[in-house]
């Protein structure tokens, strides 16, 4: 184990307040928390100044890990992600092979084990065709199932596209499932509409209107009455319209909820009019849409209807994305700024920083029911991140982690830094360098 760290003199934001303190950890694990706190042959880490979260979860990336490692990797990724503050992910399953067989996911985890620098946890894909093998299985200690992504793979994979697929599912599955809300058949007439006058080479800013808000929409509505008829633990991911925060409550706590959602960083970042300048680089399925969505879903995110932040980091090469509109590829990357993101709607005034914590890192524990992580506690893991909230930069090819090498951030400044970050009691991140000794841990459901 790495010797004692000790934190004096920092802001801590944690379970919606902010306290200056200080925390000791050791072995691991936050020992404790407190004021003027002394340990021996320490190593000291003056906060004064600055602020001290719970480490990020994020719970739905895309590391491409195994199959598709020329657009990224579980170190390249993970290295990305924790110099962003992000110490915890979840991974979809459209990696090459799919994650559709347990043993493929025990795969998986070996591989994220001799890899990844943070944390790991990974969904076992559910499909039409292994369904019936997910339902016999006990997935009750599995952080979820779900059809993210796997609809690349073969059209009609998508679980919102068929009620029947849904009913089976939502009856019988013992762990959450994770579900991407668009209907493939409004999306395909759509796509022939334009076709019919642009041909092949439809202009990306039709794109929120071919993946339009009726299919997401729909396909949601729907979904949230299957999971309501057996009392399911359904979770929508990426939400991207403001109609569909209306199907969502806020009256009961997280804990109560069965149906929940999340909002990706780019749907509350951009919008249809950086189409303009961006093009395919912001193409993400589903599509970033209007203004007053990204209006809608920023306001349903701080009055509870969605319940967390995620980042959707989906890594391709520059080439695969700058292609025309029906080749180009969906999605891109972005989990090393998602925390500046946030903290930049903090200094607009739009969100406090206890609510990005909140969304950030202890709802993705609570919802996943993630044993000793998104809580800055004593007993519970180390996993903080240290930031600087006045120490502006700007995003450049040459500060970015990702394998692919580029983002659609590039040109920003941002007014936060991430200056330390700390994963199972090990600074990882300090100031720029990496201390690759150490790798993540598994992420373990609670009992």
């Amino acid at each position: 184990m790495s010797k004692p760290i000790l934190i004096q003199n920092i802001q801590i934001v944690n379970e919606g307040s902010i306290q200056i303190g200080d925390l000791l950890i050791k072995d691991g694990f936050i020992r404790k928390i407190g004021l003027n706190l002394h340990a021996d042959e320490a190593t000291i880490l003056d906060g004064t100044g600055k602020y001290i979260f719970p480490g990020i979860i994020d719970g739905q990336v895309h590391f491409r890990d195994p199959g598709l490692t020329h657009k990224g990797d579980l170190y390249t990724e993970s290295k990305a992600a924790i110099a962003g503050g992000t110490t915890s992910f979840i991974d979809m399953p459209n990696t090459k092979p799919n994650v559709l067989t347990k043993e493929i996911l025990i795969e998986k985890y070996t591989l994220a084990s001799e890899k990844s620098l943070a944390n790991y946890g990974f969904f076992l894909g559910v499909t039409g065709e292994n369904l019936d093998e997910v339902i016999q299985e006990d997935t009750s200690e599995l952080l979820g199932v779900s059809d993210d992504g796997l609809y690349f793979t073969k059209k009609g994979n998508l679980l919102a596209d068929n009620a029947e697929t849904m009913e089976k599912l939502f009856s019988q599955c013992k762990t959450l499932i994770a579900i991407h809300a668009e209907q493939e058949k409004i999306i395909e007439e759509n796509e022939n509409h334009f076709k019919e006058k642009y041909g092949e080479d439809v202009p990306v800013k039709f794109h929120p209107i071919i993946r339009s808000e009726k299919a997401c929409y729909d396909a949601t509505k729907r979904a949230i009455e299957i999971a309501n008829k057996y009392k399911a633990r359904l979770h929508i991911l990426h939400l991207s319209t403001a109609a569909e925060t209306e199907l969502f409550r806020n009256d009961i706590p997280l804990i109560e909820k069965t149906i929940t959602t999340e909002v990706s960083v780019h749907h509350l970042w951009f919008s249809d009019k950086d189409y303009e300048q961006l093009g395919t680089l912001i193409k993400w399925n589903p599509a970033i849409k209007t203004e007053k969505d990204r209006i809608g879903l920023m306001k349903a995110l701080l009055d509870d209807r969605i319940d967390l932040v995620t980042t959707d980091h989906a890594p391709h090469l520059l080439e695969e994305k700058q292609k025309p509109y029906f080749e180009s590829m969906s999605g891109a990357p972005i989990v090393q700024h998602s925390l500046n993101i946030m903290l930049e709607f903090y200094h607009q005034g739009i969100i406090s920083l206890e609510k990005i914590v909140e969304k950030m890192c202890h709802n993705p524990a609570i919802l996943y029911r993630i044993s000793k992580r998104g809580f800055i506690r004593e007993g519970y893991y180390a996993d903080l991140t240290i930031v600087d909230l006045h120490a502006p930069w700007t995003v450049h090819k040459q500060n970015l982690l990702s394998k692919c090498g580029w983002s659609p951030l590039e040109g920003t400044t941002f007014q936060s830094q991430i200056k330390q970050t700390i994963v199972n009691g090990n600074l990882v991140y300090d100031h720029g360098r990496f201390n690759e000794i150490s790798r993540g841990l598994p992420l373990l459901k609670t009992n």
